[in-house]
């Protein structure tokens, strides 16, 4: 699929984007194509998909809520900067950072958000658990299961926000959650993401949001 066609369709989505932010959405899929080639941070199958399967994806979460400025935002285990750098595309006035073990993951985050002129992302190979700052929200793409995965975030989350949603973690997660929801003693809500986005690859996919105690 041409990326003009990719583009027309979060357009759909995101009727009120700016023609900067339609720019740097537009640069995606080359940045991505000539990053991966070198570093492989996303399957070769998906690079394809990269505009549902990874950006749109990514951008559910502005579905959920909508970031205002001054929020701070942790993208746990972001890879190759996903859901990052779109959603530091869609809140220009947001900060985040993004972290990832794995250092050549994090060379492409920062090499994308340089050439996208991102100044309110900052990307750094760390393990969260030894993170010390705290956060507005968590959040992430299915980096493990939400049981380890809450242990690891639980303390790195402020009491206090100004968003519609109180502080907390997004987590973008897919197939049957049932189990894995019950062996977590948090209360959580639970967004279909095909309750917003007509294609088939979102039929099974979530948003778990889980607020801070």
């Amino acid at each position: 699929m041409s990326t003009t066609v990719d583009i027309n369709r979060i357009k759909h989505y995101f009727p009120r984007l700016t023609d900067r932010q339609i720019e740097q959405l537009t640069a995606l899929g080359d940045l991505y194509r000539e990053w991966n080639a070198q570093i492989n941070v996303i399957s070769r199958q998906d690079i394809d998909a990269l505009y549902e399967k990874h950006v749109l994806h990514s951008l559910a979460i502005a579905k959920i809520i909508q970031f205002k400025p001054g929020t701070e935002i942790l993208d746990v285990g972001t890879g190759g900067g996903f859901p990052g750098i779109p959603l530091a595309i869609l809140f220009p006035l947001v900060d985040f950072h993004l972290v990832d073990s794995i250092g050549k993951k994090i060379k492409v985050v920062t090499e994308v958000a340089s050439a996208l002129g991102l100044t309110n992302v900052r990307a750094e190979q760390v393990r969260v658990e030894h993170l010390s700052s705290t956060y507005d929200f968590v959040v992430s793409r299915a980096v493990t299961r939400l049981k380890p995965f809450m242990g690891w975030v639980r303390y790195k989350i402020h009491k206090n926000g100004n968003n519609d949603l109180p502080n907390g973690v997004l987590y973008l997660k897919g197939g049957e959650l049932d189990e894995e929801l019950s062996e977590i003693k948090d209360r959580y809500r639970l967004y279909d993401l095909s309750d917003y986005f007509e294609e088939p690859f979102f039929e099974t996919k979530k948003v778990v949001y889980v607020p801070k105690k």
